[in-house]
């Protein structure tokens, strides 16, 4: 393989996940076959989101285009937050077509849920889809255990489960999101709409004319307007939508007036497609991927974001109008002659429509923070090599091609890794195969300190890390302050169900 982008422009592949000034000035790392649901037909339904401030009509201006909406927004108070969710078949509107997906209390994103450090979280999640389900809470650094965020948990059709999330008082702020978790169905779930944001705020709110929420997810519908279902290929090489949608919407715009600043929350909520944004023409500044804070904002023409990964922007708004964009991203091949590859196609995601001028805010971004932990100063206890392969027969689902860790694929009996708290170890994380496997661990966070043998500047902090086809990625890891069992995975999510799972318990 090259590693050069489809049609071979662009950097390398490589260069684009470890990120750093050599490549692109600054760039930083970033259906379904649901026939247990699309036999039913609702009617009604819809976004249930509402205008941010600050956005005019899209007709009346001028502008093209849907008017971006937010998710409805659940924020927590007296340090508590109380929510229900309920999962199921609903009918929205993508593009002026009626179609039927997987929704969050009717609507695809769920609601946006903001809370605290030192909030406990309560939801009574309603299991209205016709099979098993249950929720994770992505990147959230609480227990896995009991009724917070536990995978092994399986809530039966027709049930219903009251999850509990005590946030520590030191827990990081930032953005992160809530899935289906259900081993086997998880990329089938996720795909055909269930997934919302998660907000952990900050101590110091920074100043900005507006914040938004961006929660950006691939689909793809028959002639029937149901989620289309994939093709075994599909999943072997992890399904990706012919539309993608930014909450639900496809290409809404956004309206700013020239000189504001604002606060852009990205979510990768895609099965399986990497994002590489862009948007040229205006200044975006990175605070952080995932949980990370960088010790100081980062001047970014790209970031790309893995499956799951979660983008913290400044972005100072220039007059004009600017397209967001996901460039093409090869993330490889199964590898057999003539197969085909996983080349993740471009799309435009939202239009940024500046005029006028707005109010630049006069406060400075807020001071670097001399205090970040850098677990690379730190003694290490122990080491071990995780390998990620695939091959043979099997794959746990009988769709042919295995995916393994360690040569195995998940036994959700089989606890792989005993981990002893209050230590800190670095994995290797080995890819032998030929496409990209982004690795996932519950709970606690990974510090990157190699991609592919190139060391990475500064601490970066995260819960999915790039390891590239043949390559490897160290990561440092603090068991500390959390204990319980829980799971690693590609997060890929038909890799994921396919058996490319592995469980931890800290203890």
């Amino acid at each position: 393989m090259s590693g050069r982008d489809p049609g071979g422009s662009g950097p390398s592949r490589r260069a684009l996940l470890i990120g750093g000034a050599s490549a692109v000035g600054a760039i930083a790392l970033g259906a379904g076959g649901l026939a247990w649901w699309t036999s039913t037909r609702l009617d009604g339904g819809g976004t249930g989101a509402s205008d941010p401030p600050g956005d005019a009509p899209d007709a009346a201006d001028g502008t093209v285009g849907e008017t971006f909406r937010e998710p409805e927004a659940r924020t927590s108070s007296d340090g508590r937050l109380d929510v229900e969710l309920a999962a199921g078949l609903t009918t929205v509107t993508v593009d002026g077509r009626q179609v039927r997906v997987l929704g969050f209390e009717g609507g695809m994103p769920g609601p946006t849920l903001r809370v605290r450090p030192g909030d406990r979280m309560s939801v009574r999640y309603r299991n209205d889809l016709g099979a098993t389900t249950n929720l994770h809470t992505h990147g959230l650094e609480v227990s896995p255990e009991g009724d917070s965020d536990n995978v092994f948990v399986m809530i039966p059709a027709g049930g219903t489960f009251d999850y509990s999330y005590e946030l520590g008082d030191d827990h990081p702020p930032g953005v992160f999101w809530y899935h289906p978790h259900h081993h086997g169905t998880t990329a089938d779930q996720l795909f055909a709409g269930l997934y919302g944001a998660i907000i952990v705020e900050d101590a110091e709110p920074i100043d900005v004319a507006r914040e938004r929420v961006l929660v950006i997810a691939d689909i793809a519908f028959d002639a029937n307007g149901d989620v289309a279902a994939p093709t075994r290929v599909d999943r072997m090489l992890g399904r990706e939508g012919d539309l993608v949608l930014v909450n639900g919407q496809l290409l809404p715009t956004m309206v700013a007036a020239r000189g504001e600043r604002e606060r852009w929350r990205i979510v990768n909520a895609c099965t399986s497609r990497y994002l590489r944004l862009r948007l040229d023409g205006q200044r975006m500044q990175l605070l952080g991927i995932d949980a990370g804070r960088f010790r100081e904002a980062r001047e970014v023409d790209e970031i790309v974001l893995l499956p799951g990964n979660r983008a913290d922007v400044l972005v100072e708004a220039t007059a004009g109008e600017a397209v967001l964009q996901t460039l093409p991203f090869d993330r490889g091949s199964m590898g057999m002659m003539g197969a085909p590859r996983s080349a993740t196609t471009g799309a435009d995601l939202a239009r940024f429509v500046v005029s006028g001028d707005g109010a630049a805010s006069a406060a400075p971004l807020p001071a670097p923070s001399a205090a970040l932990r850098d677990l690379r100063d730190e003694e290490v206890t122990g080491r071990r090599t995780l390998t990620l392969a695939m091959g043979g027969m099997g794959g746990g689902m009988g769709q042919g091609m295995g995916f393994t860790i360690d040569g195995r694929t998940f036994a959700e009996g089989r606890t792989d890794i005993e981990q002893p708290a209050g230590t800190i170890e670095e994995w290797t994380i080995e890819n032998t195969s030929t496409m990209d496997h982004p690795f996932h661990l519950h709970v606690w966070p990974m510090q990157l300190v190699e991609v592919d043998g190139r060391p990475v500047d500064g601490v970066d902090r995260r819960d999915v890390v790039p390891v590239p086809a043949g390559g490897r990625v160290v990561v440092r890891i603090a068991f500390e302050g959390i204990t319980g069992r829980t799971v690693y995975h590609c997060h890929i999510l038909d890799h994921e169900d396919l058996g490319m799972m592995g469980a931890i318990r800290v203890a």
